[in-house]
């Protein structure tokens, strides 16, 4: 009845009396507060960690809030010059108490208030909670920036103690090693050369260890003699790793001229199919769908038919190792592969945080928790996790991921904008990624803003004016995440000044009404 209420009152265009705005926002705190509980109390077995249960309450509060739609109820309060409740994500009821409070004093000044202000330690208790999870995770920060800077170290990092020096020495306060790539010796090289570079230098590093996941990648790849780039309209048949006609003999319901063919290095992935699945081909260069689920092989196996619904205008090529997509459809594979689980043996023990790729529902958490329990048992000190958001299955389910984690130790999020792109569409990236950043905000989880950030100043030494702008933006997450390339020093550097001149102006989404220096 009360959220009924709500929704007819905060939908009128005539919010225009502060006693109307008064009786809206005191319903709406009511059921933010019973809704929120009821969340609350379904996560509360999960956390373990108390110094979590009270972003753990703020989260369910959030997303109890957000289950309206606030814009008519924000306008009417501008002009009152109220908080608009744009700030909200890490306050939610010392901001709706801070509102009301001031809304009663307006309204009925000769009477006691039913909610007082808050005090100002506990409004901004989420924000210095947010700050102290960030400095667990990367440390420190190395100067008066807030925003800190992760690195990819190349493989060169394991012999060339110099570039790590100066990645250090330029500003990053954290390397990212990537256990798809390289090997345990290597990984020992790199990480003692950044331990070098911390004592020679003063500066705190850490380390995060990216497993690589169960990657769903192109395996061999056949052309036909004629062509070697698909068009939209062009077949592809995909069949299982070691399953493609090798001879490429003119086979099945299509002639040689139009025939294109790739294995996948996951096949049971092939069983998951549907008619109508899109399947996207190296980042979504190539777009296409399934057409057939039994395409007959020359050797007696069978393949999918996929048709290309997307690619360049002059044809795309079809190449080895590159990722494949499958968007809206549930992949029921461990995110713990046994390389994976191999590679832990290594990384439990060195790593101060473990990047943890395709993590989609709370019993992923679960299950790396647990080969982590196997290999240190019970050591307090254990690496932080890193849950790298790469699917729309993954972003739904990100508070409970969020409570699996954080309520058990160290945690914070990655948003890996190039698979999740793929995923959820282009066109969408901007909203979830905000929408991301403000779920974790809410839980006071830190974030960190990654790929191809500065890509072109990274690899060719001059970066695109978009790509500066993207960067300036990222100022809104607690770290940053620069790939390899040959002018990373240089990359840092830029970034570093980008970041500190946008905290002159910008504090995640608040604005800092610097002097202007312009005019």
């Amino acid at each position: 009845m009360i959220a009924h209420c709500i929704e007819e009152k905060i939908g009128m265009s005539n919010l225009s009396s502060p006693q109307e705005i008064l009786f809206t926002l005191k319903a709406l705190r009511q059921v933010v507060i019973e809704e929120g509980q009821y969340t609350f109390n379904q996560w509360r077995s999960q956390i373990q960690r108390s110094e979590f249960l009270d972003s753990a309450l703020n989260l369910a509060e959030y997303l109890a809030l957000r289950r309206y739609d606030l814009r008519t109820l924000q306008t009417a309060l501008m002009p009152w010059g109220l908080s608009s409740l744009g700030r909200i994500e890490s306050r939610v009821r010392p901001n709706l108490d801070a509102v009301i409070a001031t809304l009663e004093s307006i309204c009925y000044p000769e009477s006691a208030q039913s909610i007082t202000h808050p005090e100002m330690d506990s409004f901004f208790e989420g924000d210095r909670l947010l700050h102290q999870r960030t400095n667990e995770l990367f440390g420190p920060p190395c100067s008066q920036r807030r925003v800190r800077i992760m690195v990819t170290l190349p493989t060169e990092a394991a012999i060339d103690y110099d570039l790590v020096r100066k990645i250090v020495h330029r500003g990053a306060t954290c390397v990212r090693i990537n256990c798809a790539h390289d090997s345990a010796n290597l990984w020992q090289a790199m990480i003692d050369h950044v331990q070098r570079a911390e004592h020679e230098t003063g500066m705190m590093c850490k380390v995060m260890m990216d497993l690589g996941g169960p990657k769903i990648r192109t395996g061999q790849v056949l052309t036909p003699v004629d062509r070697n780039r698909v068009l939209p309209g062009d077949f592809i048949v995909l069949s299982r790793e070691g399953d493609t006609d090798a001879e490429k003999p003119e086979g099945g319901s299509l002639p040689l001229s139009d025939r294109f063919q790739i294995s996948c290095t996951v096949p049971e992935i092939l069983d998951l199919l549907m008619v109508g699945t899109a399947v996207y081909i190296d980042d979504g260069k190539i777009r296409t769908r399934v057409v057939d689920t039994n395409y007959p092989l020359e050797n007696g196996q069978s393949g999918l038919l996929l048709q290309v619904t997307h690619a360049k205008p002059k044809g795309a090529k079809l190449r080895s190792e590159k990722g494949l997509n499958f968007p809206n459809t549930i992949l029921p594979l461990s995110p713990l592969t046994p390389k994976d689980l191999q590679d832990l043996d290594f990384v439990a023990t060195h790593a101060d945080m473990i990047g943890y790729s395709f993590v989609q529902q709370p019993a992923d958490i679960d299950l790396l928790q647990q080969e982590l329990d196997r290999r240190l048992g019970v050591r307090l000190q254990r690496p932080a996790i890193v849950a790298k958001i790469e699917t729309a299955i993954a972003v739904r389910n990100l508070p409970e991921l969020m409570i699996h984690a954080a309520g058990k130790q160290s945690f914070g999020v990655m948003i890996a904008r190039g698979d999740l792109a793929v995923e959820i569409g282009y066109q969408r990236l901007a909203e979830i990624q905000e929408e991301i950043l403000w779920i974790c905000e809410a839980a006071h989880i830190p974030v960190i803003w990654a790929t191809q950030v500065l890509e072109s100043l990274v690899k060719d030494g001059a970066p695109s004016r978009g790509e500066m702008t993207d960067a300036a933006m990222a100022e809104r997450a607690e770290c940053v995440m620069l790939n390899k390339g040959p002018f990373i020093a240089e990359a840092i550097t830029i970034l570093d000044d980008v970041l500190t001149r946008m905290e002159n102006h910008q504090m995640k989404k608040t604005p800092q009404l610097r002097a202007l220096h312009s005019w």
